[in-house]
């Protein structure tokens, strides 16, 4: 019995152990797979660009502070999905919006447009018989001349027949009354007035040079004869433009014909006088599409007694929509929600109304309303997406290795500052060997207008460097100067000029200001976006020329902001001789 007991004891005993060192045994596997876990998941983020989020330990790429180990959560995220820290939302001031179907009963487009003169008021002066110009009274192309004035005096070999055989006739006027009839009515025919023939008549003297009068009153537009020069009967010597009322010529792209008809009420707005409106109707709209363009000319004509415009004169024109349009259902968006990339149009979208996860979203945009875009694809009614701080967004989208607007397919997460400049640099489509922000094909004379534009921008930033407020003004003006002078007709297809057209508005509009402030804190916060159109206009256009984007974390009161030179060393435009060196190179366009 007592060795029953003692056999009955070691198994116990051995129970026991067992029991112990199993439980300790799966307890350091549950802690080594844990721990293992922990490594494999734990993010890396800085505490001064939340913003930054990277999968291993190192340097912020933005301020080379050490990267501290982020918040980890169980997010069980879709593969183009990520998340922010709330920090990292307040600091960049990210807002969403829902989307609702609505109508923008009150909501205009805007257009683009030009004055021109208007044809219906034009008209050719041109000689009623032939001879040579002895004497010509008008000096110059912009002259004002009236009806009656006199233009010219002309040597009229057929004229001076014709005075003889006047005089001739007038001793036979009771006798042959219908000869005399005749040639007087000959040089009626020749716009001779009737007292010009009395005085022939009663002087019974021949003139050696007839006078031509003015048959209208306006404005010489163009002077096709020179003084001594022979001129035939019917050959035009003048034309003439009465500026009393001119044409304001607008381009409608061909998806927005539909919403415009004649006789809609157009608001019209002009650089020279930018607080004043000037109210027209639709007078016509041009049956024929241009092919090159793919637009319309929609005209309106603007009474012009004041000579207020001026032809060659770019308008801005503002037409309220038709009721049939004006109660279409649509999706509108912000336009800045919409991040561009030159062929592609993105948003980000949240699908999770309470916690902050976002996903790319390609869409297909409809007419622009205004400062909002309509949705033709790609979103619906209740979706929540960025409508501020969509390109911070964006960079914490490339940072994590996700779907964004410079790389469509994601990839593997970047580290350090080859990630932070992979932000920045036309990357690599991953189905594709060409650029994600593909180069858009353009001429080199178009490179060139855009060059200029380029070269006073530089002007502008080193005045900013040097705090000079004044010229800052004045080289705004001649970026608007050379903006004016970029020829649209030189982009062949549509999507080119889609591009430009966008850029070059926004180009101008941040000039505008710059060039209406002496404030330089105002024109430092305009030249922030004026830098980022126009880099975007560079890189898609290209101006043949060696580009430095730098860019400083402290300005704009530390969200950040670019600027464009053509040398590597860094000079600061936003903060001039206070913080001359703050900034650094973050991309080389070639």
């Amino acid at each position: 019995m007592k060795k029953y007991i003692i056999y009955i004891g070691i198994l116990a005993v051995g129970l026991l152990l067992g029991w112990v060192l199993s439980a300790n045994f799966s307890n350091e596997e549950t802690a080594h797979n844990h721990a293992e876990m922990t490594e494999t998941d734990q993010m890396w983020t800085c505490s001064m660009h939340p913003q930054i989020i990277l999968p291993e330990a190192g340097d912020c790429p933005i301020c080379g502070m050490d990267l501290i180990p982020a918040e980890t959560t169980a997010m069980g995220l879709a593969a183009d999905q990520f998340k922010l820290t709330e920090n990292a939302m307040a600091l960049a001031n990210i807002q969403t919006s829902v989307l609702g179907e609505g109508v923008m009963k009150n909501s205009g487009v805007k257009l683009s447009g030009t004055i021109v003169e208007n044809e219906e008021a034009n008209a050719v002066q041109v000689s009623y018989f032939s001879g040579r110009i002895e004497k010509l009274n008008v000096n110059f192309t912009g002259e004002k001349i009236r009806k009656g004035q006199l233009l010219a005096t002309v040597y009229s070999p057929e004229l001076y027949a014709a005075q003889q055989e006047l005089i001739t006739a007038v001793s036979l006027k009771e006798s042959q009354p219908a000869l005399y009839n005749a040639v007087r009515n000959k040089l009626k025919l020749w716009k001779l007035s009737d007292a010009q023939i009395n005085q022939i008549e009663t002087t019974k003297k021949v003139k050696d040079n007839v006078p031509i009068y003015a048959t209208f009153s306006g404005t010489v537009s163009e002077k096709l004869v020179a003084q001594g020069d022979y001129i035939k009967q019917g050959q035009a010597l003048l034309k003439i433009a009465n500026l009393n009322t001119v044409w304001a010529n607008f381009d409608v792209y061909e998806n927005q014909i539909d919403l415009f008809e004649k006789g809609q009420e157009i608001s019209i707005t002009t650089n020279s006088n930018p607080n004043k409106t000037f109210k027209a109707k639709v007078d016509f709209i041009d049956p024929v599409l241009n092919a090159n363009t793919r637009t319309v000319k929609l005209r309106a004509v603007l009474n012009n007694k004041n000579h207020v415009f001026k032809p060659g004169m770019f308008v801005e024109g503002i037409i309220k929509r038709t009721q049939a349009s004006a109660i279409k259902t649509m999706l509108k968006i912000p336009a800045s929600a919409v991040l561009w990339t030159g062929v592609r149009s993105v948003v980000y979208l949240k699908p999770n109304s309470t916690e902050p996860i976002f996903e790319m979203k390609e869409i297909v945009l409809g007419t622009k309303l205004g400062d909002y875009y309509e949705v033709v694809e790609g979103l619906n009614s209740g979706d929540e997406i960025v409508t501020n701080g969509a390109f911070t967004v964006d960079a914490a989208a490339q940072l994590q290795g996700k779907k964004s607007m410079m790389n469509k397919a994601g990839g593997k997460t970047m580290t350090g500052h080859e990630g932070h400049m992979g932000m920045m640099e036309t990357m690599t489509d991953m189905d594709s060997p060409t650029p994600i922000n593909e180069r858009i094909k353009a001429s080199k004379t178009f490179q060139n207008q855009l060059k200029k534009v380029f070269d006073s921008y530089i002007l502008l930033k080193d005045d900013l460097v040097n705090d000079d407020s004044e010229a800052v003004m004045k080289n705004a003006k001649m970026v608007l100067a050379d903006l004016t002078e970029v020829d649209t007709n030189l982009l062949k297809n549509e999507n080119a000029l889609t591009n430009w057209m966008s850029l070059g508005k926004e180009i101008k509009n941040a000039a505008i200001s710059i060039s209406n402030s002496r404030d330089i804190a105002v024109q430092r916060s305009q030249f922030k976006p004026l830098s980022s159109y126009l880099t975007s206009a560079i890189e898609r256009f290209g101006v043949n020329e060696k580009i430095y984007q730098q860019f400083c974390p402290m300005a704009d009161n530390n969200k950040g902001a670019y600027w464009l030179s053509k040398k590597e060393k860094v000079v600061n435009p936003y903060f001039g001789q206070a913080m001359l060196k703050c900034g650094e190179v973050k991309q080389v366009i070639e």
